[in-house]
C-alpha cells in the first residue's frame, strides 16, 4: 500500500489530495513529482497494463524507430533492444519505473467525468467509484481520441478504412492497393512499411509536406514549442509540435523520396464505391485506405467544469487551466514531447504545492512519506 494514497484501500474510491489521470510519460512523471513534494494522490489509468499509449503501437514500430523518446525523470531505461517492438520496451521500463518508485497506478480505471463537488474540491467519477480531489492533473495524452475527417461517399466504400491507432503491421496491406492520407510522421513510417509488400501506394496530403533537413537543436526546438504554446495560451486546439518542426529527411526517406514511394498527390475530394476522386474527374481504385491523420486531446471527461474557450481549446498558462486553478493539464500541447510531459509534470506539481499550501498544509494531516532521492539511473 502506497502511503501517498492516505489510507484509501487499493481498488476503493475516496478522499485524496490530487487525483492524476493517465499514466503515460505526463502522468508518471507527474506521480513522481508529487511523490517527493510528498503530496497524496492516486493516479487512475485506463489502460490494461503499464505503458501508456506505447502499449498499442504497432509490432513494426521498433525502438530504433522511436521519435526522440526521453527517460522519465529519475531513471534511465536501461538495456533496451533498438530492433524490439517499441510497445515491449518502453512498456517493461514504465512498468519498472511504476515499482521502482511505488507509485500508486490503479488500472484498468475508466474516468468518466470530472465535476464540481462540495467544498470546493472536484468530484471524480470512474469505472472504480468517485473521487473527491482539492486537484487535478489531466495526462491523458490522445491516443483515445483518432481523428476521422470526413469526406463524401466516405461510407460507400467497399474497401477498408482503417486508422492509424488500428494499424497492424504493413502484412495487412499485402498486395493491395494502398491511399495514405496525411501529412506526419506517422503517414511516412506507414508508406515506407507498406510499399514494400502493396500492390500500389498513392500518398494523399492536404498540403504539400515539409521535410526538414540538417541538425535540429534546442534552439529549434524551443521555438517549434513556442508556436504550439501561443496557440493554447490563446485558447485554441493545439497542434502537435511535429506539425510544426516538419519532417526529418533521414536516410529512409530520402530513398522513399527517390523511389517515388513519397511522390505527394493533393488529397482527393469523394471516396467512391472502388476508390477514391479528385474534382477534375481522376478516379484512382484502391482496396484500403489507411487514415494517418493524426489524435485529438482526449479530455471529454472535463467537459462538465466549462474551460474550453471560444476557439475550441483550454487556454493555459503553463500547465494550470486558466478557468480553473485546481486542473492541470500535462502532454497537452507544448508539453506533448516526452521531455515536455516530464518537464511540465514538475510544473505542475510547483503550482499545486502551492494551492494546497493556501488552503492549509500540503497533505491537510496526511502521513506524508519521506521525499524519494532523485536517484540516478
Amino acid at each position: 500500500m502506497n502511503e501517498n494514497t492516505r489510507g484509501v484501500r487499493a481498488g476503493s474510491a475516496g478522499d485524496v489530495d490530487v487525483v492524476v489521470v493517465g499514466a503515460g510519460q505526463a502522468g508518471l512523471s507527474t506521480a513522481y513529482h508529487l511523490t517527493r513534494a510528498g503530496i497524496g494522490h492516486v493516479v487512475l489509468d485506463h489502460a490494461p497494463r503499464p505503458g501508456g499509449a506505447w502499449q498499442f503501437r504497432w509490432p513494426s514500430l521498433t525502438y530504433a524507430k522511436v521519435h526522440g523518446m526521453h527517460a522519465l525523470p529519475g531513471m534511465e531505461p536501461a538495456g533496451a533492444e533498438p530492433q524490439r517492438p517499441s510497445s515491449e520496451v518502453i512498456g517493461a521500463y514504465f512498468a519498472a519505473y511504476e515499482e521502482r518508485f511505488g507509485l500508486d497506478v490503479r488500472r484498468p480505471v475508466h474516468v468518466t467525468a470530472v465535476r464540481e463537488g462540495p467544498g470546493g474540491r472536484l468530484r471524480v467519477e470512474s469505472s472504480a467509484g468517485t473521487w473527491s480531489a482539492r486537484a487535478l492533473v489531466n495526462a491523458t495524452g490522445t491516443w483515445d481520441r483518432p481523428f476521422w475527417p470526413r469526406y463524401p461517399g466516405q461510407e460507400s466504400f467497399r474497401g477498408r478504412q482503417l486508422h492509424t491507432a488500428q494499424y497492424p503491421g504493413p502484412q495487412a496491406f499485402a498486395g493491395a492497393r494502398v491511399v495514405v492520407v496525411g501529412g506526419g510522421t506517422s503517414a511516412v513510417q506507414h508508406l515506407l512499411e507498406i510499399a514494400e509488400v502493396a500492390e500500389e501506394t498513392t500518398w494523399v496530403t492536404r498540403r504539400p509536406p515539409v521535410f526538414r533537413e540538417g541538425p535540429f537543436g534546442e534552439a529549434e526546438g524551443r521555438a517549434a514549442v513556442a508556436l504550439v504554446e501561443e496557440r493554447v495560451r490563446s485558447g485554441l486546439p493545439p497542434q502537435s509540435v511535429v506539425s510544426v518542426t516538419g519532417l526529418a529527411l533521414n536516410e529512409a526517406v530520402r530513398a522513399g523520396l527517390e523511389s517515388g514511394v513519397l511522390e505527394r498527390q493533393p488529397v482527393f475530394d469523394r471516396i467512391t464505391p472502388t476508390g477514391v476522386a479528385w474534382a477534375d474527374r481522376r478516379h484512382l481504385e484502391a482496396d484500403m485506405i489507411l487514415w494517418a491523420t493524426g489524435f485529438r486531446a482526449a479530455v471529454d471527461h472535463l467537459a462538465p467544469l466549462r474551460l474550453r474557450e471560444p476557439g475550441g481549446g483550454i487556454r493555459l498558462d503553463g500547465t494550470r487551466a486558466v478557468r480553473d486553478e485546481r486542473v492541470h493539464l500535462v502532454g497537452y500541447g507544448p508539453s506533448a514531447s516526452t521531455i515536455g510531459a516530464n518537464r511540465a509534470g514538475g510544473s505542475a506539481v510547483r503550482e499545486i504545492r502551492l494551492l494546497l499550501a493556501r488552503e492549509g498544509s500540503p497533505g491537510d494531516g496526511d502521513r506524508a512519506r519521506e521525499p524519494v532521492p532523485a536517484a540516478a539511473s
